[in-house]
């Protein structure tokens, strides 16, 4: 376990995630030459966005999860989506990870994405490494960055290596931690580095570095330097909060819990894989787990390691591991799995949608692919769907615009579905807890705001917050959750 390193990379759109992201993969030795993210035409697309919308505008929308060993280290490395759409995949990826990357773009500093994301990695006491990129463009100086971090987010920050020069005049970075300058040698965009010796650090200064980083994703400069730090500085599998209390990843007994669901990863095979994060014990191929949800044990035959949409079978796997599951609904975002199915991870809520939309076929007779496809899809965490109490048409919700066009892509492109999206009556919802004569009284004057989500659990269609607010002080026995634990 000491080996392992679960860690996620974070940042706002653009600062160059999904680069850096090929480049550690790169350096790992898991790819031979690296696509970074470019305009639409670009010829090679990056490794880790594999879906088709993510090819086509160049940004990631999606989850990825890759492995790859360096130097006795396994690395594993989940490429989380940067757009502000996708907040709720990503606050369930920072779940299962031990540590995170926060990539800031040094001609722009802190965005509001970052910190956000920062946010999430606080409450969740998830340690953070940090990578300003793009010091070889023109932009503000890096004491100018550190100073903004120190400020803004309020960390104590010593730069472990050091840009020489930037934009036009950028000759490479200084590693403080080795006292080595890395200097470009060839086409840069396939740069592994020329090491030469640095000038001497003095001992007090050493002593106090902390994890911050300079570089460039696109040319790898600094990307060995943060593989290292990484691996010296990120912390192995870190134990995790249950139902019974903190579970150790020294416990003999297997443990994990799926935070991720990914439909059609082969759109040729119809699949659907469960993301589990390893918390304790050692798994083997075709041991038999329990998922909390069904209570039914099931035999994991083939579980699956992870490179964006590549995969190979798992014959073992330790905690801090990502493995998929191959299944046919029966895993979902939030079950815990366990051999002795004894206890429950906490932690994965499900967030009110921001914007809701009516969903209207085109060809009325593909009613049952758009349930198979809609039920998928909120699976995924892509969007929320409601069951109106009255009425035939299903209602989704999703955090952003995004979502939206990224639910009628996917629909077309993957369930042969076409839908539109017609605004809804409705403008937030809120699920409904207390007892069940509260519920039934509420229900009897408001049927025509209730619906059910996928769970069955009974949710309050709100007009306005101003309706959310009257309805809570009508009925105080109730409570009207923005949030609910999965």
């Amino acid at each position: 376990m000491s080996n392992r390193r679960t860690f996620a990379i974070i940042s706002h759109p653009d600062a160059g995630k999904t680069t850096l992201t090929e480049k550690l993969l790169l350096q790992g030795g898991a790819i031979h030459l690296a696509g970074e993210v470019k305009a639409r035409g670009a010829a090679r697309r990056a490794r880790s966005d594999w879906m088709k919308i993510e090819q086509q505008r160049g940004i990631s929308v999606t989850s990825s999860v890759m492995t790859f060993q360096k130097d006795g280290i396994v690395f594993n490395l989940l490429d989380t989506p940067g757009h502000e759409d996708f907040s709720e995949d990503t606050y369930r990826t920072l779940t299962a990870v031990d540590s995170a990357i926060m990539v800031i773009d040094a001609a722009k500093g802190i965005e509001p994405q970052t910190r956000k994301l920062f946010e999430v990695c606080r409450l969740r006491s998830v340690p953070i490494i940090t990578f300003v990129n793009k010091v070889d463009r023109e932009g503000r100086s890096v004491f100018e960055t550190l100073d903004e971090v120190a400020d803004a987010l309020a960390l104590d920050v010593v730069p472990m290596s050091w840009p020489i020069g930037m934009g036009g005049v950028f000759q490479g970075v200084m590693s403080f931690a080795d006292e080595t300058i890395a200097r470009p040698e060839g086409d840069s965009r396939e740069f592994l580095g020329k090491i030469e010796p640095a000038v001497d650090i003095p001992e007090d200064i050493a002593e106090e570095i902390e994890l911050a980083r300079a570089g460039s994703a696109l040319k790898n400069f600094g990307v060995v330097d943060l593989i290292e730090a990484i691996a010296k500085f990120a912390p192995p599998p870190r134990p995790q909060s249950s139902s019974v209390g903190t579970v150790d990843p020294e416990r003999a007994d297997v443990t994990g819990f799926i935070f991720k669901v990914q439909a059609n990863m082969d759109p040729q095979h119809r699949d659907r894989i469960a993301f589990m994060r390893m918390v304790s014990g050692t798994f083997k191929r075709g041991m038999k787990l329990t998922p909390s949800g069904s209570g039914k044990a099931i035999a994991v035959h083939s579980p699956i390691l992870f490179f964006a949409q590549d995969r190979e079978i798992a014959d073992t796997a330790e905690a801090g591991d990502i493995i998929g599951i191959p299944n046919h609904g029966t895993l979902r975002v939030g079950d815990t799995l366990s051999e002795k199915n004894d206890l429950r991870f906490t932690g994965l809520p499900n967030f009110a949608p921001e914007i809701l939309r009516r969903v209207v076929l085109k060809d009325p007779t593909k009613t049952k692919q758009l349930r198979k496809a809609l039920d998928d899809l909120s699976e995924e965490g892509v969007i929320q769907v409601f069951y109106p109490e009255i009425g035939s048409q299903w209602i989704v919700g999703v955090v952003g615009q995004l979502q939206l066009d990224v639910l009628v892509s996917r629909l077309e492109a993957e369930y042969k579905v076409e839908a539109v999206l017609e605004p809804s009556p409705f403008d937030t919802a809120r699920w409904v807890k207390g007892s069940d004569t509260a519920l039934k009284s509420f229900a009897d004057f408001n049927i025509s705001n209730l619906a059910k989500d996928r769970d069955g659990d009974p949710v309050f269609m709100a007009r306005s917050a101003w309706d959310v607010g009257y309805q809570q002080e009508r009925n105080p026995e109730l409570v009207f959750s923005a949030t609910k634990e999965r």
